[in-house]
């Protein structure tokens, strides 16, 4: 498993946007569901910081996100560039490997 991580600062009156955009049937969600390997979203609101949330996205491996974000470059940066309206801010927390002991 392969899991990506970001934080996002939500404009203040651009919550309920953010949330569609990024929950579970939003554009991210959509785009991402083209591959085989994508596994599913998370969506995070923090309970002690208003407007700061974490997309939590889920993968079969690395190499599968690499390939999937070299074939989708485009769409992913437009995306991305429409929804910049909405944030203040937005943070790659990490990406992390399943560590299965």
């Amino acid at each position: 498993m392969f899991v990506v991580l970001w934080e996002f600062e939500v404009k203040s009156g651009y919550e309920q946007g953010f949330e569609r955009v990024y929950g579970p049937d939003g554009e991210w969600v959509r785009l991402f569901r083209g591959d085989a390997n994508y596994q599913g979203t998370r969506l995070l609101r923090d309970t002690a910081r208003d407007g700061i949330y974490v997309t939590m996205d889920l993968w079969r491996s690395r190499d599968a996100y690499e390939r999937f974000r070299a074939a989708a470059r485009e769409s992913y940066a437009a995306i991305d560039a429409a929804c910049e309206i909405m944030t203040a801010s937005e943070r790659h927390i990490g990406s992390f490997e399943g560590a299965d002991i």
